[in-house]
């Protein structure tokens, strides 16, 4: 168990040397296995991982649905997106808030990404909220943490990579993610009308619109529901596999750009290179991680986690609950996939040695991921949000996102004590 705490320890010096993570969690993980084995056995370990990790079919899903998600992107379907939820939600005082909580989370239905969402709806939604008099925390609270809803509502990249981690179908981990994403809407709304009821000047209502102008604004997403309901629709339907469901889902989002004339060859390439860029990552962050395993697996530490448990006899809700602790303080220093890909490899077995719900399980996992996307000093999100609006300062965006935390909070203590939300609607899928 002390190479495995040693090699942790190296490992996240290594990140706060600003190695890059990847090269970090791989870099331990080949010395780890010399050390423990000898030199060949680490090279061909490291063969055998790239090799792999380049041929598996499973992993080509990744780099669809980022396609899919970066067409989408590219047609700019946020902007109607935020009219058809403001079209309902607007006159409301803290409407618009509700509204762009209510078009992340549409958003995140095509796009998958939760750094993508967030970064498309400040573009869009700040301006609309500052012009009506919003206070900058309300308008940045709520693009943060709406854009977390990109990596729980599906098709989720976090979901696929932890399900082809722990062979799981992606299938039912993308049909356990639909109802606590349709409850973390449900609260940050709750979390808006909070911060409202404290600050009634921080959210004035804007324009009623009547039923007709509701109409026509629902006329203009008919693509993004379409979309969502073939991709979602054929994979619970049994008509095409996932891979399958990836492909057609980035087939339909490039007809869909061509149709609303956003694409130009210039844009195309773009939209490729930025695909191909992000593809990239995050197969060298999977084989980093996939080498730091190996070397975890080789020490005693998987073993040594499942003989502690059945020694004291604790009680998996515990478990539970300290991995939930583990996460948040990785959160701190780390991005939602190199942590999620570092951690799941140890934590997957000893939570299926307890007879834990693998599906359930990973719901947890990407919940708790999320929460990392706002809370300090990284906060994934908030530093996006930085980058794109410079005038606003930090603890006004850590103050704007606290309503949102505490409400994510709430949610995780609900989806740990009432497992049937999550794995409802898996039950249904063959």
């Amino acid at each position: 168990m002390s190479e495995a705490l040693i090699g942790f320890a190296v490992m996240l010096i290594l990140i706060f040397l600003r190695v890059p993570v990847a090269f970090s969690m791989a870099l331990v993980g080949l010395v780890g296995v010399a050390l423990l084995r000898n030199w060949p056995s680490a090279y061909a370990m490291a063969g055998a991982v790239v090799r792999e990790s380049g041929f598996q079919y499973l992993l080509s899903v990744v780099p669809l649905f980022v396609l899919m998600g970066n067409f989408i992107t590219q047609a700019k379907l946020s902007k109607e997106l935020y009219t058809a939820a403001y079209a309902f939600l607007g006159h409301r005082r803290g409407g618009l808030a509700m509204s762009t909580v209510v078009a992340c989370g549409g958003f995140s239905a095509v796009c998958g990404s939760s750094l993508a969402t967030a970064a498309t709806m400040s573009r869009v939604a700040y301006p609309e909220m500052r012009r009506l008099g919003y206070s900058e925390e309300l308008a940045t609270g709520s693009i943060a943490a709406g854009g977390t809803l990109g990596i729980l509502i599906p098709p989720s990249i976090v979901m696929v990579i932890y399900a082809i981690l722990t062979q799981q179908s992606i299938g039912k981990m993308f049909a356990a993610g639909i109802l606590p994403g349709l409850l973390a809407v449900g609260l940050y709304l709750l979390a808006v009308q909070w911060t409202i009821w404290r600050r009634p000047e921080s959210g004035p209502p804007g324009e009623r619109m009547t039923w007709r102008e509701r109409l026509m604004a629902l006329r203009e997403v008919w693509g993004v529901l379409l979309l969502f309901g073939v991709v979602m629709g054929g994979i619970y339907g049994g008509v095409f596999s996932s891979t399958e469901a990836a492909g057609i889902g980035a087939c339909g989002a490039f007809v869909f750009a061509l149709l609303r004339r956003r694409l130009t060859w210039s844009v195309l390439s773009s939209v490729l290179v930025e695909s191909a860029r992000t593809t990239g990552m995050l197969f060298l962050i999977l084989i980093g991680a996939l080498l730091f395993a190996n070397f975890i697996n080789f020490t005693s530490l998987p073993a040594d986690l499942q003989g502690w448990i059945q020694q004291f006899d604790v009680d998996p809700l515990i478990v539970i609950l300290m991995i939930c602790v583990i996460y948040i303080v990785l959160g701190c220093v780390l991005e939602s996939m190199s942590m999620v890909l570092l951690t799941v490899p140890v934590f997957y077995p000893l939570v299926a040695h307890m007879g834990i719900d693998l599906i359930w399980f990973g719901i947890i996992v990407v919940v708790v991921t999320e929460i990392s996307f706002i809370t300090p000093p990284v906060g994934m999100n908030v530093m996006i949000l930085k980058s794109l609006l410079p005038g606003v300062s930090m603890p006004t965006l850590y103050r704007g996102v606290t309503p949102f935390v505490v409400a994510d909070v709430f949610r995780l203590a609900v989806l740990i004590a009432f497992p049937s939300i999550s794995l409802l609607l898996p039950r249904y899928i063959g």
